[in-house]
């Protein structure tokens, strides 16, 4: 009767579907249960007679049993793992999912598919919780507790008795574990499965320690996930106390927070987790949730969601999740955000038909602050398309309005486009005031939205000091790019606003602040009256960030209305506009206003963004008036300490101070010329700032001593320093020269590319060395260095790694020596190299092919191509380089897009690649254009946006570039990414406005452009100034430009003075012909900064001469090597000698590219005077010319006092014949001549010896 009463009520308030023919499923119930007893008493339980609960026993148990063991069976196993996608025969649960549409035709509704459900998380079939209902399924104490009862019984393999509304006794399949073999787990003895551990006693898990969890996944980790385990795990974690859990979870999040779990795992732990912490009371599941988030949850990834969504989640409980994870969002990285975002997007998505939490009739779920309710900060990864995704424009303006979602967005950095769409929709009709507008969106204010909200001067100039303070404006590019998408848009909404005003009077240029940006130079021009500039100018002068046609448009018209410069104090007031000063202006100047501008505040802190021959110009107007070189230490600006020249860094008797020195951004070759002043003054080395300590050389550091050496060494560990190749060598063999110190941890990590694995033994293992190597600077040896592979093969055999596959532990520890891994590493590594490949920089054509066809493949965890989206590029950014246009074709169009927009700016892609990728976006077949459509018209808000290039094909530039002017914005069009087609208009466009040779101006800023001019265009060209050749030649043209430039420079009667050779720099400086290098005066070499080592030997002798003329008055000091050193290729054997008696420690790289015949005429001992510590380098060099020539020519007695091991020389009675090779007679030096002849006598000598002996 009792079995009947239980039946009558499930079929009264079980689901519809569940309450056909009740007196079937009665009579069905009484005869089965007739028959079970008749079974117990012949045979005892039926679980002693049924001993396997596997796959086909499950299925086979249900076909047998009776229908109160089937709706027990449908509550509990009908979920079990089918879930797990089932991608091969041997992946956990694929027996099972077969199973899944048997067990829900019970007449419940069928679970989604497999490959839907997340690993580890178990469906429901709702033929007991209707949609909807699970919440109040799983809160509830009674029914959650009934159920776990139901998984008592079912997995641990007892049986129910409806008699007693209780389990039987049994004994599970895999036999019960013991207290003792449970408590065994927390010591790492793995000899109980998860079944085993779930089917415990509950009273055992009071005493278990707080570890224990880190030790059980440590026993599981190792094991493939069974089927039933989502259901143990629910029954594990539902006999933990609360307390206790959480106190295990953050521990085990502590400790794996490095490592995560794996999919399957993980998932099958969020199954039981997120059930426990359900079913703690209601009033505490909000302080529970989150602790659980905060402390416990971040090995977890993001199957929680899936998890959530295959078990029909209320809205309710996941804005509860999204409330604890926005809690502890600005501890995640940024990489986890995003993931998480994903998540989210998937779980509020993944269902189109549902409301997507969010209906007007529900009261529940009519908020309109849905955006705080259900993303979050999370919001900040959000783009457009995902908006449009969750709901229709209409709904969307009304979330954007609600006041809890603006206060949210005002504290968040959305994505550029992402903000540009959230302001429109506040502008958008009927638009919120502006005053309305959160301070961080007044950045995106469009000029549509400038248009809808249709604001009043006083509006205009509230939303411009506004713009003015919220918005950085000085935000840098990598690359050289500029400006960023950020001050691009920042432009753009300054133009759009100064745009609607008429007045520019001194009151109202002051009060646009930043946004006075937005004037453009045909507006500078005309719309401000010459007489109220210089009102303004104080306004004016603090404005950050104006373009040099801006700048030089104001101070033109500013000196036009009669502004004088005649004192220091005239010059500051210029501010920020002091680079629309030209040089020519620059240069009238006395050095004493250029030196009492310089002391003002007001005036150096503006001299940071001046071109470089302005710069120039400053330094040499400031030396000339100051009598000693520790002086102009003194007095110099920061940013202009780079420019002063070596030759007025030697400090001789008067030096500056340590604080003087530290405070300055010194290069390296500025800081070495005094390096040997300060080391040997300075008592306390720490004192020495990073930019000192950078110049170290040999001939310093060798003359301290050995104990404050190996001071000095530990404090640029310290400091972090970073040295050249050079001398690292050099300090290697310092720090080595008595044995290996035991602690070269000590010295910089850099220091370790000149050792072995062996060198480090007393240190640490071979692992902890490759450790420091990876993380060391590989760009101090080439690419194609020896010693570079060496390293490499070292590191690959102490790994031992197998083959040629590189897991992510051995990725870890090779750091940078991954970019040399060859592309059969890159292809058997699969996708888990990529991310650390993508910051390699460059590649070998055999990498790039390799990660080409990886990535082609889509067996990365990124995916095929044609799924990539713009987060996916953002990561791979380091890698677009590579990709071809094969790949590039496949990837969504509106992903590049979106990347662009948003990321793309602050990617270290050149801009030659970004027009690559601008190139795919474009139609490939259009007509030509007969005239601009109205919607692409060229205005200032599009010149003002470095997307400029992705909204017009080449014809339609070309039409509608008619009737436009480019010249005040040549500094700015020209660093956007045009392809090559799209190039090509725009010179046409040059050409036609400029037949005579384009204006000085556009010299500076032509970027890309450079690739379509031709030598014979440059000769037209008004080269008129050093200060022209030099904006010219920055842009590194290639060297049949330069060369056109250079002798256009100087076919107008201009001279190599100190700025034209400073900008003909290193790269070029081999372009002048000897008739050019002669006419060079020495004066001007001594202020320049050039390296003529690559030039002919005629170009090396001629600069030698007048270098060694330039320095002269140094001779006699430290310091004269470190001017002279760069011009050594052109010095003869006398003055080498000369040298070798100063200690000069010269590197092995600089000698062996001396003038051959003056390292000829060298003694051993000479030799050795020049090499010092780095002598024994030379036993390198010595099968190679030129050190085997000059090896012939020693005796091997002399070479041997060397003890560096040469071998080769002329052995004591024994003449070696060697031919020599001698210049042609009209050019060989005389020393040469008479060396030949007082050979010839030996040479006779020998043969007649060799005659007489046959």
């Amino acid at each position: 009767m009792a079995a009947a009463k239980r039946a009558a009520a499930r079929r009264k308030t079980g689901p519809p579907h569940r309450r056909k023919a009740p007196r079937r499923v009665v009579k069905r119930d009484r005869h089965t249960a007739v028959k079970r007893a008749a079974a117990r008493r012949k045979t005892g339980p039926p679980h002693r007679r049924k001993a396997n609960v596997s796959t086909v026993g499950l299925e086979n148990y249900l076909t047998e049993t009776s229908a109160v063991r089937r709706l027990i069976f449908l509550r509990a196993a009908a979920s079990i793992e089918f879930y797990l996608r089932g991608e091969g025969r041997n992946r956990p649960g694929a027996g099972l999912s077969a199973l899944q549409p048997r067990l829900c035709s019970q007449g419940a509704q069928v679970c989604p598919e497999p490959r839907s459900i997340p690993r580890g998380c178990s469906c429901r079939c709702h033929s007991h919780t209707p949609p909807g209902s699970l919440k109040r399924s799983l809160r509830g104490p009674e029914p959650a507790q009934q159920h776990l009862q139901d998984q008592q019984c079912l997995l641990c393999s007892q049986r129910w008795d409806s008699s007693s509304s209780s389990c039987w006794v049994s004994v599970p399949v895999e036999g019960l574990a013991s207290q003792e073999q449970f408590l065994e787990v927390a010591q790492g003895q793995c000899n109980v499965t998860f079944g085993q551990l779930a089917c415990a006693q509950g009273i055992w898990f009071q005493d278990l320690p707080d570890d224990f969890l880190i030790s059980l996944y440590s026993c599981l980790a190792s094991k493939p996930p069974r089927a039933v385990d989502p259901e143990y795990s629910i029954l594990f974690f539902s006999k933990y106390d609360t307390r206790k859990l959480l106190a295990s979870l953050t521990m085990f999040s502590q400790q794996l927070s490095l490592s995560p779990l794996s999919l399957e795992w993980s998932g099958i732990f969020t199954n039981g987790l997120w059930q426990r912490m359900l079913r703690v009371p209601a009033t505490e599941t909000p302080p529970l949730l989150l602790r659980w988030l905060r402390e416990g949850f971040e090995p977890f990834p993001l199957e929680v969601f899936s998890c959530l969504r295959a078990k029909d989640a209320s809205c309710e409980e996941f804005q509860l999740l999204v409330a604890a994870l926005d809690g502890i969002y600005s501890q995640l990285p940024v990489k986890e955000q995003r993931n998480i975002y994903t998540g989210i997007k998937h779980f509020l998505t993944q269902d189109e038909s549902s409301q997507k939490c969010y209906s007007e009739a529900v009261p529940t779920l009519n908020s309109t602050a849905w955006f705080r309710n259900y993303l979050g900060s999370f919001l900040e990864h959000a783009t457009v398309e995902d908006l449009m995704l969750f709901w229709d424009e209409p709904t969307l303006q009304k979330f954007a309005k609600d006041p809890v979602n603006m206060e949210m967005v005002g504290k968040l950095t959305l994505l550029r486009e992402t903000a540009l769409f959230y302001t429109l929709l506040l502008s958008s009709a009927p638009a919120l005031p502006l005053s309305s507008l959160p301070d961080r969106l007044i950045c995106y204010l469009s000029p549509r939205a400038v248009g809808n909200l249709n604001l009043s001067r006083e509006e205009v100039l509230g939303a411009a000091q506004r713009l003015g303070k919220s918005c950085p404006w000085t935000k840098d590019m990598p690359g050289g790019r500029a400006p960023s998408s950020l001050a691009s848009q920042e432009l753009q909404v300054a133009s759009s606003l100064v745009n609607s005003l008429e007045d520019f009077s001194p009151a109202v240029l002051g009060a646009l602040g930043q946004a006075a940006l937005g004037l453009s130079v045909s507006r500078i021009q005309s719309s401000i009256p010459e007489e109220q500039l210089g009102a303004a100018l104080p306004a004016l002068a603090g404005v950050r960030g104006w373009s040099a046609e801006q700048s030089r448009a104001i101070v033109n018209k500013l000196l036009r209305s009669g502004y004088q410069i005649l004192d220091g104090r005239s010059l500051a007031e210029l501010g920020t506009l002091v680079g629309g000063l030209n040089s020519s202006t620059l240069r009238s100047l006395s050095p004493d206003v250029v030196l009492e501008a310089i002391q003002l505040p007001g005036f150096a802190q503006h001299v940071d963004t001046l071109p470089s021959a302005l710069k120039t110009i400053l330094v040499e107007k400031v030396s000339s008036r100051v009598g000693h070189p520790a002086e102009l230490v003194k007095l110099i600006p920061n940013a202009l300490a780079s420019y002063i020249p070596k030759s007025l860094l030697v400090f001789g008797e008067e030096k500056p101070t340590v604080q003087d020195l530290n405070n300055k951004p010194w290069s390296r070759d500025q800081a070495a010329v005094f390096f040997g002043d300060v080391v040997k003054a300075e008592p306390d080395l720490s004192r020495l700032s990073q930019s000192v300590l950078q110049g170290f050389t040999c001939a310093a550091a060798s003359a301290v001593g050995a104990e404050r050496f190996q001071e000095l060494a530990k404090v640029m560990k310290k400091k972090n320093v970073r040295l050249g190749q050079d001398q690292l060598s050099c300090l290697q063999k310092m720090v080595t020269l008595h044995g290996i110190p035991k602690d070269l941890d000590s010295y910089p990590k850099d220091l370790l590319l000149f050792l072995s694995p062996s060198d480090y033994a007393a240190t640490g293992n071979c692992s902890q060395f490759f450790s420091n190597i990876g993380k060391a600077n590989g760009d101090v040896l080439p690419r194609e260095a020896p010693r570079r592979q060496q390293l490499l093969l070292e590191a690959l055999e102490c790994l031992k790694v197998p083959g040629t596959q590189i897991n992510e532990e051995h990725a870890e520890i090779l750091g940078w020596l991954l970019c040399d891994l060859g592309g059969e590493y890159i292809r058997t590594s699969g996708g888990s190299l990529l991310k650390d490949l993508s910051r390699c920089g460059s590649f070998l054509p055999e990498q790039e092919e390799a990660i080409r066809d990886i990535l082609s493949s889509g067996n990365t965890t990124f995916g095929p191509p044609a799924a990539w989206s713009a987060f996916t590029l953002s990561e791979l950014s380091g890698l677009i380089p590579v990709l071809d246009h094969s790949i590039l074709q496949e990837i969504p169009k509106k992903a590049l897009t979106t990347w662009l927009r948003n990321f793309s700016w602050d990617s270290p892609v050149s801009r030659e690649e970004l027009a690559t990728i601008i190139g795919e976006l474009l139609p490939h077949r259009h007509k030509r254009e007969d005239g601009c459509p109205a919607d692409l018209k060229i205005t200032e808000a599009v010149l003002d946006d470095n997307l400029m290039p992705t909204f017009y094909t080449p014809e339609q530039l070309h039409a509608c570039l008619r009737n436009v002017s480019l010249e005040g914005h040549f500094s700015q069009i020209f660093t956007y990414p045009f392809n090559i087609p799209q190039l090509a208009v725009l010179k046409e466009y040059l050409d036609e406005r400029y037949p005579n040779g384009y204006p000085e101006n556009l010299l500076s800023n032509l970027g890309d452009l450079l690739s379509l001019i031709t030598p014979e265009e440059i000769s037209t060209w008004n080269m008129s100034s050093a200060d022209t050749l030099a904006a010219f030649l920055k842009s590194n043209p290639p060297d049949s430009l330069a060369s056109a430039a250079i002798i256009r420079y100087l076919g107008l009667g201009n001279a190599l003075n100190a700025t034209a050779l400073n900008a003909i720099g290193t790269r070029y400086v081999c372009l002048l012909n000897a008739t050019d290098l002669e006419a060079i005066d020495p004066s001007s070499l001594g202020l320049a900064s050039l390296n003529p080592s690559a030039c002919s030997q005629e170009a090396k002798n001629i600069l030698y001469q007048k270098a060694k003329k330039a320095f002269s008055d140094q001779h006699r000091l430290p310091a004269y090597y470190e001017l002279i050193s760069p011009y050594l290729g052109g010095a003869p054997a006398v003055d080498l000698k000369a040298l070798s008696k100063d200690n000069v420690n010269m590197n092995v790289t600089t000698f062996v590219a001396l003038r051959r015949d003056s390292l000829m005429l060298l003694t051993p001992r000479e030799v050795q005077g020049l090499l010092g510590m780095n002598l024994p380098e030379l036993a390198q060099w010595q099968n190679w010319a030129p050190v085997r020539d000059w090896i012939l020519l020693q005796k091997q007695s002399e070479l041997d006092k060397l003890h560096v091991g040469l071998t080769g020389g002329t052995q004591e009675g024994y003449i070696n014949l060697v031919t020599p090779k001698f210049p042609a007679p009209s050019s060989a030096p005389l020393g040469t001549v008479a060396m030949a002849l007082h050979l010839l006598p030996a040479l006779l000598l020998s043969f007649l010896m060799v005659s007489s002996l046959s």
